[in-house]
């Protein structure tokens, strides 16, 4: 057996002539991550519906020495998913890391007798049918790189048990299912884990959290804050370096160890 050598601190999250793809990164979660990454040495792919946020984001990117590619994308066409991860590979080579962010779904408004069966079925299209066909589509390259790693957001919604979120949480339930069992098909060179958020500040919770639910939310989360984009970023720069080559697998709840629900 080969003797391990510890890698010194700054090879840890050493990410330099690294690629990374970032869905829905020209706002967000996905930009923090995306800059966060940046700053790790990773050139980044932003994919996003937004192209003119795409492109600013990569502007402030390219800030810290590296290189930035704006390509408009919708995940639910699987002809803007080939043709983002060609583009990425013709302009940068190889493709290393995928941020599988881009995603949605009516959590917290799917009342089950009002929505209908398309509405459920958007819910997995959005967050586990075009994520699993993204790795389809990069892990090719990522093994003839020799080094691949995939992040996939999540949600506490799915374990939380809540009113009016069947189709988003069983989306999430299964993006948890889907990471641990990829695990076997992608390895070694490729590792895929997932990063779950709890009630974190972004647009998409804007739209129904009132300062009732937060209070709430805040008496049973011990770090009596909401999360920040920057709190996700940590943890999608963590699965993505070096420091986590024995990690795949799993899914990681970043919820200020609390339990955050809209009812």
């Amino acid at each position: 057996m080969q003797a391990f050598e510890p890698k010194t601190f700054d090879k840890l999250f050493d990410l330099s002539g690294k690629t990374a793809i970032v869905t829905g990164g020209a706002n967000g979660i996905g930009k923090a991550s995306a800059l966060r990454l940046a700053q790790a040495g990773a050139n980044i792919v932003i994919a996003d519906l937004k192209i003119d946020d795409a492109k600013a984001a990569a502007q402030e990117i390219e800030s810290y020495g590296v290189k930035a590619l704006a390509v408009e994308c919708n995940i639910l066409k699987d002809e803007d998913l080939v043709a983002m991860v060609d583009k990425a590979m013709e302009t940068f080579g190889s493709i290393n890391i995928l941020i599988n962010n881009a995603g949605g779904g009516g959590g917290g408004q799917e009342n089950p007798f009002e929505i209908s069966v398309n509405d459920f079925r958007r819910d997995f299209e959005l967050n586990v049918f075009s994520a699993w066909r993204l790795c389809q589509l990069c892990v090719p390259h990522m093994k003839k790189s020799g080094y691949g790693s995939i992040v996939i957001t999540t949600s506490m919604s799915s374990i939380n048990k809540s009113p009016d979120m069947s189709g988003y949480a069983a989306s999430k339930a299964a993006v948890n299912h889907m990471v641990a069992n990829l695990a076997h098909d992608f390895g070694p060179e490729v590792r895929i884990n997932a990063v779950g958020l709890g009630a974190t500040q972004t647009d998409a919770l804007k739209t129904v959290l009132t300062p009732e639910i937060e209070e709430k939310m805040l008496a049973h989360t011990p770090i009596k804050r909401l999360g920040e984009a920057e709190d996700i970023a940590g943890a999608m720069l963590y699965f993505s370096a070096p420091i986590s080559e024995w990690v795949s697998g799993q899914t990681l709840f970043v919820n200020g160890s609390g339990v955050q629900t809209l009812d």
